[in-house]
C-alpha cells in the first residue's frame, strides 16, 4: 500500500538497534544452529546457505558461523537449540508471529509472554494465528523500473512490490533456491533472500497512538535475544512513524 509501512520496512528504516552487534550476533548464531541440523553444509542445505549468507551480510566474522554451525549439527554437545514458534495479537488485533530459537523454552516463552502483556497485546493458541498467513519465499533486490519488472516476471515469481528503490520477491516456498538463483545469474543485485510469512489481509493502523503501541511492542520483542523474526499484518502510514 503506498504511503504505508509493515514492520519489516520501519525495522530498516529506524536503523540497527543491535547497538548490540553482539545481540544480532547472537540471533543470527541461533539461526544458524537451527539451520545446521539438517546438514552442515551450505552447499547442500538451502536453510543453512541463507542464514550463512545473512550472518555474511552483517559482517558476523566467519569463526562465529562456523561455530555456530558446529553447535547446530551437534559436534559441540551442549543444550540444542530449539526452534519454537509463539503466535499473539497486538494492539487493534493485529496478527504476530515469533519464531525463535532457543536452548531453554522456559526462559523464551516468559519473556515473549511479558513482551505481549506489557504492551497492550496478547499471546495466542498454537494455530490460532498462524492461518492468516502464508509460508513465502521472499527475495529484495536493489533497482526498479519497468525492464527489470518484465526480467522478473519472466522467472515464474508469484508476486512482485516496489518499496521504496527496492523490489520485493514473493515465491513458492519451494521455489525459492531455484528463483534466487536465477536472479543472479542475471546479475540482479541482491538485498536479502529468505522464507517469510505473508499475511493474507492487514490492519490498517490510522491513528499515531495506536501506532506507538504496536511499534514499542515490537521493539521489546525484537530486543529477545532468542527471536530470531517477526511477521505481522499491520500497514502503518509513514508519517505515523516516529
Amino acid at each position: 500500500m503506498s504511503g504505508h509501512s509493515k514492520w519489516s520496512t520501519i525495522k530498516r528504516q529506524k536503523g540497527a538497534k543491535d547497538a548490540a552487534r553482539g545481540a544480532l550476533f547472537t540471533k543470527i548464531g541461533n539461526a544458524i544452529a537451527v539451520a545446521a541440523k539438517g546438514g552442515g553444509d551450505p552447499d547442500t542445505n538451502f536453510a543453512l546457505r541463507l542464514a550463512v549468507d545473512k550472518a555474511k551480510a552483517a559482517n558476523m566474522p566467519l569463526a562465529n558461523i562456523q561455530r555456530s554451525i558446529d553447535r547446530g549439527s551437534g559436534k559441540l554437545g551442549g543444550a540444542q537449540i530449539t526452534e519454537v514458534m509463539y503466535e499473539g495479537y497486538g494492539p487493534k488485533g493485529v496478527a504476530i508471529l515469533v519464531e525463535a530459537a532457543t536452548d531453554n523454552i522456559n526462559r523464551t516463552l516468559p519473556e515473549v509472554r511479558l513482551a505481549f502483556s506489557k504492551h497492550g497485546g496478547r499471546m495466542a493458541e498454537q494455530g490460532a494465528v498462524a492461518f492468516q498467513f502464508s509460508r513465502k519465499g521472499m527475495i529484495r533486490i536493489k533497482g526498479k523500473g519497468d525492464d527489470l519488472l518484465l526480467q522478473l516476471m519472466d522467472l515464474g515469481v508469484d508476486d512482485i512490490r516496489d518499496e521504496d528503490d527496492e523490489m520485493v520477491i514473493y515465491t513458492d516456498q519451494k521455489e525459492l533456491a531455484k528463483v534466487r538463483d536465477q536472479i543472479k545469474a542475471e546479475n540482479i543485485e541482491i538485498l536479502e533472500a529468505e522464507l517469510t510469512y505473508l499475511p493474507g489481509n492487514t490492519v490498517d493502523i490510522e491513528d499515531k497512538e495506536t501506532a506507538g503501541k504496536i511499534i514499542r511492542l515490537m521493539d521489546a520483542l525484537e530486543d529477545i535475544d532468542e527471536v530470531t523474526n517477526i511477521h505481522t499484518n499491520f500497514e502503518i502510514p509513514e508519517e505515523l512513524v516516529d
